[in-house]
């Protein structure tokens, strides 16, 4: 098993371990209230990131940094020194089209190649980059482009240049827009020829670490979003402090050469620090448009990365697609006792491992190693077969889900962090994992638990204003200070864990708070469920509507010998269904106690989704946007 040797082979290199001290301070009453990790990576004092291209080039300029694929999915290597010429002749492009100093350029687009191109070639210019989620509607696009000033748009699709000619035809001056689909990049490179190297060298020459990057628009569950201000050095001490922290362990305790898939949208930030890491460490970047399972597992499986950064909702649909797989050829118990056999010899292996218990008996690894052969290297498989470890953010992954990809031979690390913190804030260090747990602060990072449970953070990472809005600056800063919005828990080591929402908190009629995220996260992870949301402020109990996963009904269907064309009308209320659903709410309710359980239920036809506008880009549930939209529904759930 790969993780047991990685993690046996660690154990002889505790000087990695011990690298990492955190502080941690408690209140009179032996509560932890603050943690703090010092810095790995010293703090930029020149230069920005627009250089690293260049220093890549100079230093190793046949080390193959990217990979890219073509039209039939075969992935040709690039080197530093290609990138960073292609880097410099669309820096000149924009240049030439009339990119100033500090002037804004949009880029809409799916994540590709072009996008790491675009971004690099703007900073190179001395321009900041403006991020657009591919699936924006029209007045979002509006919105982002003239409360950024953008003169220029880069999109993908002829799609995405309609949206942005509808968004932007009232502007007194509208954008100008490339299309990377009709060749934006090759244009650039012609419209900047006759413009000299030299030019983009003192543009990149006159920026600093406190020089802004990006503005990058939270996606947010409510209101307009807010353009975060991210400069070169908050950039600089995200991707550094991280990549000092895990890639010394992963050269130290594998035979791999790092490399990775990047299919997480790079208008969110932790797509864009992971492309930056990357560069930094020269580890090899692939690129994939699509979290979609059914669209990125051919490409796991042909670019075979040995680490992958994703979001809970990724690993959920792996394991039901196993699960699918077993009971489509008559072995669904099988894989459900995997399941179980897994979730224990993990826990038994990692309290050996942490010195808290003896290991697994010799009857559990037995066990382990039977349903290694029938089912734990078919998810490997899956995965690539390279595939060693994963970060997971976003939100919290269910612990036992965590678990079984442990023991079937991929550590899942879990951070957590926001757009105003240049993506993660914490991580599970890699030599100390905790499952349940969102790891301890980022070097260079503290964070503090306030009066009310809310989860403050400090440092380098942290964001210096909202673009154009001094007023949300205020609320959001104190003394440094940025208040998340989430509720947490620090532990004697310094790990966050976290409870929920500040303003998602459900008060039931007979006041119990109730935080909604433990009930969700534990029900989207159990098929056939598909989206989710708990109710029940101002209620006698909680209750909760749920949707069903396509792909989940699917199988359903088939294994029950049903038309595939059975509308959900009946489905929602088929009493087998029902009772499959039952089973989900069950394992959510055993995370909490009987009046934070969850009491009823509703299927509701359709799904939660970005085109319909109640789900955001980064797969979070817009509350408010649901409860108006299902109203009725949540109404019946209290009429009985």
């Amino acid at each position: 098993m790969g993780v047991r040797k990685d993690l046996n082979q660690a154990r002889q290199r505790t000087d990695l371990a011990e690298r990492i001290k955190v502080e941690v301070v408690k209140d009179a009453h032996g509560v932890v209230r603050e943690a703090r990790t010092p810095a790995l990576a010293p703090r930029a004092t020149s230069g920005s990131i627009a250089d690293l291209p260049f220093v890549n080039a100079t230093e190793a300029p046949d080390a193959v940094i990217l990979r890219r694929a073509d039209d039939h999915g075969d992935w040709h290597p690039v080197t530093a020194a290609a990138f960073a010429r292609e880097v410099t002749v669309t820096a000149k492009g924009l240049m030439a089209a009339g990119l100033e100093p500090g002037g804004r350029v949009a880029v809409m687009s799916r994540t590709r190649y072009e996008w790491t191109v675009l971004d690099f070639a703007i900073w190179a210019a001395g321009g900041q980059s403006v991020p657009i989620y591919a699936t924006s509607s029209p007045d979002q696009i509006e919105w982002i482009v003239r409360d950024s000033g953008s003169r220029f748009v880069i999109v993908e699709t002829p799609e995405n240049a309609a949206a942005v000619a509808t968004a932007t035809d009232r502007h007194t001056q509208p954008p100008h827009v490339w299309q990377l689909d009709e060749g934006a990049l090759p244009q650039l490179a012609d419209l900047g020829r006759t413009i000299a190297d030299e030019e983009v060298t003192k543009r990149r020459a006159a920026l600093t670490p406190d020089t802004a990057a990006t503005i990058c628009y939270t996606s947010g569950t409510t209101g307009r979003p807010k353009g975060c201000v991210l400069t070169h050095a908050n950039l600089h001490a995200e991707a550094a402090n991280t990549v000092e922290l895990l890639h010394p362990v992963f050269k130290a305790v594998t035979d791999q050469v790092a490399s990775t898939l990047l299919f997480l949208p790079l208008a969110h930030i932790l797509g864009r620090t992971i492309q930056i890491a990357c560069l930094m460490a020269r580890i090899e970047l692939g690129h994939n448009p699509s979290i979609k399972p059914a669209e990125l597992r051919p490409a796991l499986k042909r670019f075979r990365p040995t680490f992958v950064v994703g979001v809970p909702y990724l690993f959920e649909r792996i394991h039901a697609t196993g699960r699918a797989t077993a009971e489509r050829i008559g072995r669904g118990a099988s894989f459900d006792r995997a399941h179980r056999i897994g979730v224990r010899f993990a826990e038994s292996y990692l309290d050996k491992f942490l010195d808290r218990g003896p290991g697994p008996t010799p009857g559990l690894y037995a066990a382990w190693a039977l349903y290694d052969l029938l089912v734990y290297r078919r998810v490997r498989k899956e995965l690539g077969g390279r595939l060693r470890y994963a970060i997971s953010g976003g939100s919290p992954l269910d612990r036992d889900l965590n678990l079984f990809f442990y023991a079937a031979g991929v550590i899942v690390y879990e951070g957590y962090g926001l757009t105003e913190t240049t993506a993660a804030a914490t991580i599970v260090p890699p030599l100390k994992p905790r499952p349940g747990t969102v790891g301890q602060p980022v070097p260079g990072t503290a964070i503090r638990i306030a009066d009310d449970g809310e989860v403050l953070i400090k440092g380098s990472i942290v964001f210096g204003t909202y673009w154009n809005n001094p007023v949300a600056t205020d609320v959001a800063l104190t003394d440094d200070w940025f208040a998340t919005g989430d509720l947490g828990a620090l532990d004697e080591d310094g790990y966050l864990t976290i409870t929920g929402r500040k303003k998602d908190i459900l008060v039931t009629s007979g006041g119990k708070n109730v935080s909604p995220a433990v009930l969700e996260d534990r029900l989207r992870s159990r098929p056939p469920v598909g989206q989710c949301i708990a109710v029940g402020d101002n209620r006698p109990y909680v209750a909760a509507l749920i949707t069903l996963d396509p792909e989940d009904v699917s199988h359903w269907l088939h294994v029950r010998g049903m038309s595939p064309d059975t509308p959900l009308s009946e489905l929602v209320d088929d009493p087998r269904m029902r009772a499959d659903v039952q089973k989900a709410v069950d394992y959510a309710n055993q995370a909490v106690s009987r009046a934070e359980s969850i009491r009823e239920f509703r299927l509701v036809e359709g799904e939660f989704t970005e085109d319909n506008g109640l789900l955001t880009p980064s797969m979070k549930v817009k509350r408010h946007a649901v409860t108006t939209a299902y109203a009725h529904e949540i109404e019946a759930l209290y009429r009985g």
